[in-house]
This record gives C-alpha cells, structure tokens and sequence, in this order.
C-alpha cells in the first residue's frame, strides 16, 4: 500500500532535519565550505516547506501511523532515541569529547530507523540506517585526517543522506497520488 501521507511527512521530516545537519556542520568547517552548507541547508528547508504543504493538504490520506499498534511502536522508537541520544550526549560532554556528539546523534538516529522499518513498511529507512551509521562511524576519522570538527564531517553525510531521502519521499508522493 502506498502510504501518501507519510511520503509527504518524509519530505517534511527529512527535509527538516537535513537542514539540521548542514547547520550542525557549520560547527567548524572549512571556511571554503560554509557556502555549500548554507545551500544545502536552504534546500533542506524548502524540500521541508514542500512537505508540510503536502502533508497538511493530505491529511486524510493512508499512513501508517493509523494502525494504533504502528503508532506506538512509533512512539517507543521516538522517545528511546530522544533519551539514549541525550544520556550519550551528556556522557560525551562531561568527558571533554565533544568531537563525538554529532557521530553519537548520527549513530542512534541510524538505529532508530531499523526500529521504524517495521513501522512504515518501508525497508528504505535500512539504507537509511545504514548511511547515518556509517557517517557517526567513520566522520571522526575523517574530520581528524581534515582538520575540522566531527560535526562537520557527520553533518555533510547525516544532512546529505536525510535530504536525497527526502527527495525520494516527494517521488514517492508524486507516484502515489
């Protein structure tokens, strides 16, 4: 089943927090990089501006989340990102790695969508899964072979792998409708 509504919510949604993530990457970047950040970022929000239309004018259209099972699952996956994201943030900083927050974000957010595959029937958000836990794996790497902060390396790939998946949540819409 096509789930029209929750195409336009991934647009939204992922939109948004690409957005997010090219903000994120501006931390301490290459100053030859703060322009292409900065259009990510914009692009990140108008995809997410598109998506909130698209949503709000098929609000009654199918989605996942109005199975109540699905919802909840929903729900626990959300709310157990938010906390282990928040309680390893917080270990990360009284350690003095903040270098290792945005990967450690990045990380748990990739998880959270191995938990949310299930939900959406949407064996897509694997990929997805797979891109953010690779950026949170190998940016700190990378960042330090480049001179520049975790956060950049993780929010150009966590901002790029959210936004091409917010892209394909519009293709999907447009297909579905």
């Amino acid at each position: 089943m096509d789930y029209v509504r929750d195409y336009a919510m991934y647009a939204s949604v992922f939109g948004l927090f690409s957005m997010a993530w090219f903000g994120w990457a501006q931390e301490n970047p290459r100053s030859s990089w703060r322009i292409y950040l900065g259009i990510g970022a914009s692009l990140g929000l108008l995809v997410c501006l598109i998506g909130v239309y698209l949503s709000v004018t098929h609000w009654d259209g199918a989605s996942a989340l109005n199975d109540s099972d699905s919802f909840r699952a929903y729900l626990i996956a959300f709310y157990a990102e938010f906390a282990i994201g928040a309680i390893g943030s917080y270990f990360w900083i009284r350690r003095k790695r903040h270098d290792f927050v945005a990967p450690w974000i990045a990380f748990i957010v990739g998880i959270h969508f191995i938990a949310l595959k299930d939900v959406f029937q949407d064996s897509g958000l694997y990929v997805l899964s797979g891109l953010l836990i690779a950026a949170s794996l190998f940016s700190p790497f990378i960042a330090r072979r480049m001179q520049v902060a975790s956060s950049a390396i993780t929010g150009i790939a966590a901002g790029s792998s959210l936004f091409l998946f917010a892209i394909l949540g519009l293709i999907r819409f447009s297909q579905a409708v």
